[in-house]
């Protein structure tokens, strides 16, 4: 992988990881266009450099963690059952499912999900004061739904949201809880791929690994602040319309192109 190459993919992950619309589908596709010849280190720096994206996110929420033991227990529950499914399914899910066809599917099917979810939670107010007032029932059904997202083109984003307004919050508050709920997940499957895979990552591979964290931890403070603001006044429904776009253009590409989908 050139430089060139690790930081166009790091801007991707670091514009669309908090936002519902699949950032592991996104390098995905980028990957095919691209076409980067070492798939399997690949597939570990779109993982590992998701540590960029996560200190983003602890920067601007770092006083969320002050307020209490109550987040950081609410958000454990709800990080385990994709830790306990992830150690369980990681090798099916990282060589079977990391295809451009099961993004392109994933998109199309999330995005309709999305449009739907626009149109429920437009008038919904929360049931909570604080997002660290939601139930441990709440906590374990946004943490289950999570678990769907493990399908690349899912999004981690998308279904958590969904999860968190389904559970009781408002949108704002679904998006925030997300963010939160990302450090636990993305540094264990961040930590867990590293440890996987050390005696396969050279020097060489290193350098760019710290290129591709550090420039998407800088994209992903800008995208992090913009997803809200935009939130607040346009809602999920032209992040549905966007995923299903991308998703048939991906397919009807592949198709006219001759371009391996399942590789």
């Amino acid at each position: 992988m050139s430089y060139i190459q690790a930081i166009i993919i790091a801007i991707i992950e670091g514009l669309t990881e908090f936002l519902p619309v699949s950032s592991t589908g996104h390098m995905i596709l980028a990957d095919s266009l691209m076409d980067i010849q070492d798939k399997e280190f690949a597939k570990t720096f779109e993982i590992v450099i998701q540590l960029g994206a996560i200190m983003a996110v602890l920067l601007i929420y770092i006083k969320r963690f002050f307020v209490g033991l109550d987040i950081y227990m609410k958000l454990f529950v709800a990080f385990l059952p994709t830790g306990i499914i992830g150690i369980l399914a990681y090798k099916t899910i990282k060589h079977y499912l990391f295809n451009p066809f099961t993004v392109s599917v994933s998109l199309i099917i999330g995005g309709v999900v999305l449009i739907l979810l626009d149109k429920w939670s437009e008038q919904k107010k929360s049931e909570y004061k604080e997002i660290e007032d939601i139930t441990y029932k709440g906590a374990i059904k946004i943490g289950l739904i999570q678990c769907v997202s493990m399908i690349p083109g899912v999004s981690r984003a998308a279904a958590t949201i969904f999860g968190g307004v389904f559970s009781g919050f408002d949108r704002k508050q679904a998006a925030e809880f997300s963010f939160l709920l990302a450090i636990p997940t993305m540094f264990a499957a961040s930590g867990y791929d590293l440890l996987k895979e050390k005696d396969n990552i050279h020097s060489d591979d290193i350098t760019v690994l710290l290129i591709g964290a550090v420039v998407a931890f800088l994209v992903a403070i800008i995208a992090v602040k913009g997803f809200i603001a935009f939130l607040n006044k346009y809602g999920f429904k032209h992040f549905g319309y966007y995923r299903i776009v991308l998703g048939v253009l991906f397919l009807v590409y592949a198709l006219y192109t001759g371009l391996e989908m399942t590789a």
